[in-house]
């Protein structure tokens, strides 16, 4: 009898409590960030013994900040940043690859006077973000023997698309075509995208995880496996792993979130704790060249290989 009272005693105590993590988010929800949601939505963060918030943040320069500081654990980021931020001097690391394709894109109407990148001699190209985006836009002009000097840049803050369908810019640059491009189309006007990694500027992993060089990586180590598990899921059930995702909050089924989220699908990161250090290298060279950075960060100073380590 008592090994039968010891036994219930052993059922009754609870479940050891999972570890909790917090990823800060680059932006509001959006399809981009669909392997977190499909990982939290299927159970993938508990079957690893995680207890994720994901939060959004007030203001989108934060969350490299906030990851930097240890406040929190993960921020979703952009590799083109941590190259300025690390030069910088703040204690910030890659751990994993959300999108690993660039999204970014040269917008222009496909009804308007640019057919190619020579036809931007002397026009408008709105812009949001200085410093790298006037670093692509210069390599693409480059590609067509042009430089910066040879249009009017013009600061149209986050009003991408709308610059360009009220005709006050001729071109944008930082659009992403899984979004800006939509947008023109909902708004009954096809927009057409030239892609950098097309025209002198190299590839690199447009969304990212960051984190503080001390923080605890064998649980960010798994809060990767999940997400590759979500993204696996998300390839070979794309409808319904949409709908999972539409089902996090009623703003996101929509029409620009369903034509983004096809755009999407394809350029999440297949193995999200993988690291391309000649990708992180190139990448640093070309700021250099550019004048934004000294070069002299290695990938190690930039990003910690978990996918090596597992």
């Amino acid at each position: 009898m008592k090994y039968l009272v010891l036994a219930a005693c052993l059922a009754a105590e609870p479940a050891l409590a999972a570890d909790r993590l917090t990823v800060m988010l680059d932006w509001f929800v959006n399809p981009d960030h669909g392997p977190l949601i499909i990982a939290e939505k299927k159970g993938y963060f508990a079957a690893h013994d995680l207890e994720v918030e994901i939060v959004a943040p007030a203001d989108p320069a934060d969350p490299p900040k906030m990851a930097a500081a240890g406040r929190a654990d993960i921020a979703v980021s952009y590799q083109p940043q941590l190259h300025l931020q690390v030069a910088e001097g703040m204690p910030l690391r890659r751990v994993g690859t959300l999108i690993a394709t660039p999204l970014n894109c040269l917008l222009v109407r496909a009804d308007g006077p640019v057919g190619d990148l020579s036809d931007l001699k002397g026009r408008k190209v709105g812009f949001s973000v200085a410093g790298v985006e006037e670093a692509m836009l210069g390599a693409m002009l480059a590609s067509a023997g042009m430089s910066r000097a040879d249009v009017e840049l013009v600061n149209v803050n986050w009003s991408l698309s709308p610059a360009l369908l009220s005709g006050q810019v001729d071109a944008v640059i930082g659009a992403f075509r899984n979004f800006e491009l939509n947008q023109m189309t909902l708004n009954g006007v096809e927009g057409r995208c030239f892609y950098p990694e097309e025209h002198g500027v190299p590839p690199y992993d447009e969304l990212i995880y960051v984190a503080n060089p001390d923080a605890d990586a064998e649980k960010i180590s798994r809060f990767l496996a999940a997400t590759e598990e979500a993204v696996q899921y998300i390839v070979n059930h794309p409808q319904e792993s949409w709908e999972i995702f539409a089902s996090y909050a009623p703003e996101l089924n929509d029409d620009l979130n369903r034509m983004a989220w096809r755009d999407t699908l394809p350029r999440f990161a297949h193995s999200p704790a993988a690291l391309d250090h000649g990708r992180y290298a190139r990448f640093e060279a070309f700021l250099a060249a550019s004048g934004l950075s000294d070069g002299k960060a290695s990938v190690s100073d930039l990003a910690i290989d978990l996918g090596f380590s597992q």
